[in-house]
């Protein structure tokens, strides 16, 4: 399914934040591995895809002069994660060889009223395709069945895996066989566009205990654990290495840090205690010194409230969700 897997350990050598999340956005397992729809990789039917080192070269090309990629993130002020992700999977594909970026965003309209967005329409050697890509980040149940993916919530429960794949399956994927998407991709003499998804992200197991993985999960897919304000004193006793709260704008790739920038436990935790019992939930990561004197990321964890798991969704802040 991810024609890059032997490069999965390339992010973590890149020092250039964006470069590190361009490599991840491009090389990460996707969170599913059987869906009710298609999944295709982006870059599937590229030339990099026959030659994975081309890809790997192009990224290292990058991390030496990423100004052409800071110039594209900074075309929007929006810094939603999903739309990054989506900023990062155009760059790409508008330099993959052997692959035609036909339109990004195209918006789909009647009479005024907009019916909805194609993410991405590519070309390539199989054909014309509409991609939705979507990055997800969900928490699974402490007490209910890890299975069924509605039971896989956003940080901020008010979304879940189950609903997100039913509004992928009933409604973005569909919209490009409808009558007003097949005028607009007329535009490119598009012909029998194939619909397909690619879900990347990560998977929170709860801390203590134990949940399965969502009915589909891929075998590889990335992986943290979340766990309560309570149990964090009892988490913390297993834990070496040192700590790095994780901005929003850090959720992608696997963090690298200085010393300096990390927190030692002692830190962190006079950190926590400024928190207000029922804030919203925080991403951290616990880093480990390499071989090369640098801090990498070797877990994430989401750090929730006591009652996170208890709380109705209409009362919990929505903002840290993807």
């Amino acid at each position: 399914m991810n024609p890059f897997s032997q490069l999965h350990e390339l992010p973590r050598q890149l020092r250039h934040p964006a470069v590190r999340d361009l490599a991840w956005t491009l090389l990460s397992a996707p969170l599913l591995q059987h869906a009710d729809w298609p999944q295709r990789h982006p870059l599937s039917a590229s030339t990099w895809a026959q030659a994975p080192g081309l890809l790997a070269d192009w990224l290292r090309q990058q991390e030496h002069d990423s100004g052409a990629l800071e110039q594209w993130l900074a075309r929007t002020h929006h810094r939603r994660l999903g739309l990054y992700y989506e900023q990062l999977w155009q760059f790409a594909l508008h330099a993959a060889p052997g692959v035609e970026l036909l339109a990004a965003n195209l918006a789909i309209r009647e009479e005024g009223r907009t019916l909805g967005e194609l993410d991405v329409v590519i070309r390539d050697a199989e054909g014309d395709h509409h991609l939705e890509l979507a990055i997800k980040l969900y928490l699974g149940p402490a007490q209910s069945d890890g299975a069924a993916c509605a039971n896989w919530l956003g940080p901020g429960r008010h979304d879940c895996l189950g609903r997100k794949l039913d509004h992928l399956r009933l409604q973005q994927l569909p919209l490009s066989s409808s009558p007003q998407a097949l005028a607009a991709l007329s535009n490119w003499q598009a012909q029998q566009v194939q619909a397909e998804l690619w879900l990347g992200g990560y998977l929170f197991y709860p801390w203590p205990g134990h949940c399965d993985s969502p009915r589909g999960a891929h075998p590889q897919h990335l992986r943290g654990v979340w766990l309560t304000r309570q149990a964090w004193p009892a988490f913390t006793q297993q834990q070496g290495g040192r700590w790095l709260l994780l901005p929003r704008s850090a959720w992608l790739a696997p963090a690298r840090a200085s010393q300096a920038e990390c927190w030692s436990l002692i830190e962190l935790n006079q950190w926590l205690t400024q928190l207000e019992p029922q804030a919203a939930p925080v991403l951290l990561a616990r880093l480990e010194v390499d071989d090369n004197g640098d801090w990498q990321e070797v877990q994430r964890l989401f750090l929730v409230a006591d009652t996170w798991s208890q709380e109705p969704a209409a009362e919990l802040e929505a903002t840290t969700d993807a």
